[in-house]
């Protein structure tokens, strides 16, 4: 296939429960609007089926492509997913999510070239997020800390953006730490080197419950936090 112009890349974790009912309704989505599209799915470390589904998904698709990475590791999957995207614009999704409603609001003005990243966030005014309290506390913990350590500007880092990858790629390809934390150094590197970031507030409705526990997840975020921090602040990286 040609080089399309919508590149959707998507970390799968064992997703065996969803992801053939969450890529069968993205897709339909996709092609009502006509777009030119491709979708990736960095599969990292899945012990259940999730491999199988997404042989025999792209398979019967041409416009989804899979790769496996050995080792669960979310910033991993993610940046090796970008790196292989070959669009135009590169949306970064999540497999409970695919928010067309986000894709509707931030193609448009990407397209025109009126900005080069566009974060869904789900802390901005106007945002719904119904995830349990604790996560949402977690989220307006972990982008203060991004806030005061390293002078984001922004409301939210983690989950859903688009951007154009010629701009972008630079950035990506600068990021030095992993996990969760890849998609926040992302965002906080495109700020901080003056990029025209925007945010979309979202309505943020999971289709189930985190694949890793929120307390399992803190001790990585916290080292990667603090490696980050090093880095730029330190070392001026």
């Amino acid at each position: 296939m040609a080089s399309p112009q919508i590149s959707i890349v998507i970390p799968v974790y064992n997703e065996e429960s969803i992801v053939e009912q969450a890529a069968a309704e993205l897709t339909a989505g996709l092609d009502q609007r006509g777009w030119d599209y491709e979708i990736i799915f960095a599969e990292n470390g899945s012990r259940d089926r999730t491999q199988e589904i997404l042989e025999r998904m792209t398979k019967a698709n041409k416009r989804l492509r899979w790769f496996h990475s050995e080792r669960p590791n979310y910033g991993v999957a993610l940046k090796l997913g970008i790196q292989m995207a070959k669009g135009e614009l590169v949306i970064c999704d999540e497999i409970d999510l695919c928010d067309l409603v986000f894709y509707d609001a931030a193609v448009p003005p990407l397209l025109r070239g009126e900005a080069d990243l566009i974060v869904g966030s789900k802390a901005a005014r106007g945002a719904s997020d119904q995830r349990p309290i604790v996560r949402r506390l977690a989220t307006r913990m972990h982008n203060g800390l991004l806030r005061a350590a390293l002078g984001f500007k922004g409301t939210d880092t983690h989950g859903l953006k688009a951007f154009r990858r010629e701009r972008l790629m630079p950035v990506i390809e600068r990021c030095v730490v992993d996990m969760d934390v890849f998609a926040s150094e992302f965002v906080v590197r495109a700020w901080r080197e003056k990029l025209d970031v925007r945010e979309i507030p979202i309505q943020l409705h999971e289709k189930r419950q985190p694949s890793i526990h929120l307390f399992k997840r803190v001790p990585n975020v916290l080292k990667n936090v603090a490696r980050l921090v090093y880095v730029i602040r330190v070392r001026g990286e």
